[in-house]
């Protein structure tokens, strides 16, 4: 099905949040001024958009929840409003966009964008190679860490596109909030692969040392190494 993304979408600003295409994210929605948003939308086209809150710009003269400049546009997927006026849903990523303007602020958020295609960087041949790599990164590190991921990585296995691999992979696995807004800003698809392979080969390391340094002792006796 063709979706038609608008010029003008409403837009939820939240902290530490970078939201990618074909992702997943669940939103629980309780301020007024959202739940009026989403009954609007829910009556329309069921589109708007997730900008990260830009941390750098807050504090100065003027600025109110500042936004980082390159946001996720998802679709809703599923909602249940509940007993007491809330809602949950889940919003699916349709693409990224470029917030060229702030409309209105009242009764919430509404921003003029322009939507942004990705570009390769490289042949598709080196792009696949760069995803086996992520995979073997990625399985490595949750290995090393001991953590277990849940469903995504068994759901990564039968994702077989390359971008949108790398998007759902950094969207569920990247913990560094500034780097995953790197990568969603990124639209070279190869540069992408490059930026967050090596962030995971510096975490693969880092835990490595950590494990060297912490020889045989428990978690919660590595201060007396």
């Amino acid at each position: 099905m063709e979706i038609i993304v608008p010029d003008e979408v409403p837009v939820m600003t939240l902290p530490n949040v970078a939201f990618f295409p074909q992702s997943l994210l669940p939103l629980h929605i309780f301020e007024p001024r959202y739940q009026k948003m989403l009954r609007d939308v829910l009556a329309t086209n069921r589109i708007f958009a997730i900008a990260g809150l830009d941390q750098r710009q807050l504090g100065r003269s003027g600025t109110i929840e500042p936004q980082h400049r390159i946001a996720g546009i998802g679709i809703v997927r599923a909602c249940q409003k509940n007993d007491n006026g809330t809602f949950n849903l889940l919003l699916q990523g349709l693409c990224r966009a470029e917030i060229s303007e702030i409309i209105s602020d009242t009764p919430y958020r509404r921003i003029r964008i322009r939507t942004l295609t990705s570009e390769p960087g490289a042949t598709v041949p080196e792009n696949e190679r760069l995803r086996s790599e992520l995979a073997r990164l990625i399985a490595l590190k949750l290995k090393l860490a001991d953590t277990d991921a849940g469903e995504i990585t068994t759901f990564l296995k039968t994702v077989a596109d390359p971008e949108t691999f790398l998007d759902i992979a950094a969207f569920s696995l990247c913990e560094n909030p500034a780097l995953k807004q790197t990568l969603l800003e990124t639209l070279d698809v190869h540069r992408r692969f490059e930026l967050f392979n090596r962030e995971l080969r510096h975490d693969i390391e880092q835990i490595k040392l950590r494990r060297k340094l912490q020889g045989g002792l428990a978690d919660d006796r590595i201060a007396d190494n």
